[in-house]
């Protein structure tokens, strides 16, 4: 018997397989991975020499109006490691710096207080200046141009107006802008509805480019740094986490210099070779990236990338939260013929997407493919009408892949699959 522990919550579930049916456990390299330094002290060493900047001190001399930009409730980062350097820092430089921190919730919604506390800690809470970024607050955007996708650009006037523009953040494999970290800070991060839209077209989401781990000829991405460029993003300090939301890398400076090193790192450890398999089991690595299943969408891409045809996928995501989005859960339950929908996605265009429009198409293109059994704290019903199957365990969920298929399944297990790049 083989154990496999899997991510669930702030827990984790675990289930033994006999050896004869597991065909693969892919994991990255991410978690036997370790550093010499602690996380505060990664943070420090990359903040101490930034690549292609200078020091964040000497960046902040003679800034008088400096935003970071900073992760909302969805993501793991660990803020309280990194903001406080940065503010000190810029303090050291200019100290009577007026610093914003602007919350980057793209088109999610608002960060509440006490997520802020637990992200940042009572103290900045209580003492900076924190601005939650709204896509829809038509006031507090400005269009600095059309992007390369024929988009019309709209970011938050807070990070426009900045003297300096910084952001944190993190980087990890993302199912269609190849990484998440740097140029995500601005756009999704804190642009406009219609700006996310346009870049998020179903166009976008089917080229072959826009898929976990693919940077180059990737137009999402193309988009991305576009507007992080535009809008002077000058300096950012991204970490890598393990399975445990603990930094095992860091990087700091120029945006594109310290992402490119982000990136090296993390895909020297998290390429895994896909075994085609006729059930894959598989997680969004826990909390905070399984409290809906909008999210979840994301590691059911990793599973995509390995379960045979008409296949099924079990995804575990507690969904604590909920479904994620009205939009995204009325255009998978309000029609029943998944084809129909999709067909209806691919006719518009770049200007006609449509909110969580992406997220359906990409979870389409994976029921297309296989069948999704879900394990969740969520209704039956209401993921029934989301056109997957609902279970409570996995023991459920094996014996219902065994009755979809037949027969016995080979099974291959991705104990968190948004930390892996499956490739064929």
């Amino acid at each position: 018997m083989q154990e496999i522990l899997y991510p669930y919550g702030k827990d984790k579930i675990s289930y033994c397989f006999e050896e004869d049916t597991l065909s693969a456990v892919l994991t990255s390299g991410l978690q036997e991975y370790k550093s010499q330094y602690s996380q505060e002290e990664l943070v420090a060493n990359a903040m101490r020499a930034p690549l292609g900047a200078s020091p964040l001190s000497e960046l902040a001399k003679g800034k008088e109006n400096v935003v970071i930009i900073a992760s909302d409730h969805t993501r793991p980062v660990p803020s309280k490691l990194i903001i406080p350097p940065m503010l000190r820092q810029i303090r050291e430089g200019n100290p009577k710096a007026r610093i914003t921190i602007l919350i980057a919730t793209g088109c999610h919604r608002g960060t509440t207080k006490e997520e802020l506390v637990s992200k940042f800690g009572a103290e900045i809470v209580e003492n900076e200046n924190i601005y939650v970024h709204d896509c829809d607050e038509r006031e507090k955007l400005i269009n600095i141009g059309t992007l390369p996708s024929g988009g019309e650009c709209e970011i938050n006037a807070i990070a426009m107006q900045a003297d300096l523009l910084l952001a944190e953040g993190f980087i990890e494999p993302h199912f269609f802008a190849g990484f998440s970290g740097a140029r995500k800070s601005v756009l999704p991060g804190v642009a406009g509805r219609t700006t996310v839209l346009a870049n998020h077209c179903s166009e976008f989401i089917a080229h072959p480019n826009a898929r976990t781990g693919i940077l180059e000829g990737n137009p999402i991405h193309e988009d991305m740094l576009w507007a992080a460029r535009k809008a002077k993003l000058a300096y950012i300090v991204n970490v890598v986490l393990n399975e445990d939301k603990e930094v095992i890398y860091a990087v700091a400076g120029a945006p594109e210099a310290a992402h490119a090193e982000g990136v090296r790192f993390l895909s020297s450890l998290c390429g895994v070779k896909a075994v085609p398999s006729d059930v894959v089991i598989t997680t969004n690595g826990g909390y905070p990236l399984d409290q809906n299943v909008y999210q979840a969408v994301k590691g059911m891409t990793a599973a995509e990338a390995t379960v045979k045809k008409d296949g099924v996928i079990i995804m575990l995501a507690k969904s604590n939260d909920g479904i994620g989005g009205d939009h995204f859960y009325h255009q998978l339950a309000d029609e029943p013929d998944i084809h129909k929908t999709m067909e209806t996605f691919l006719n518009r265009g770049r200007n006609e997407t449509v909110p969580d429009q992406w997220q359906t198409q990409i979870l389409l293109r994976v029921l297309m493919h296989a069948r999704v059994i879900y394990i969740s704290d969520m209704d039956d019903a209401v993921v029934r009408k989301m056109h997957m199957i609902p279970a409570h365990s996995i023991a459920e969920a094996m014996t219902l892949a065994e009755e979809l298929l037949g027969r016995k399944p080979k099974v291959a297990a991705i104990p968190d699959g948004v930390s892996v790049i499956v490739k064929s």
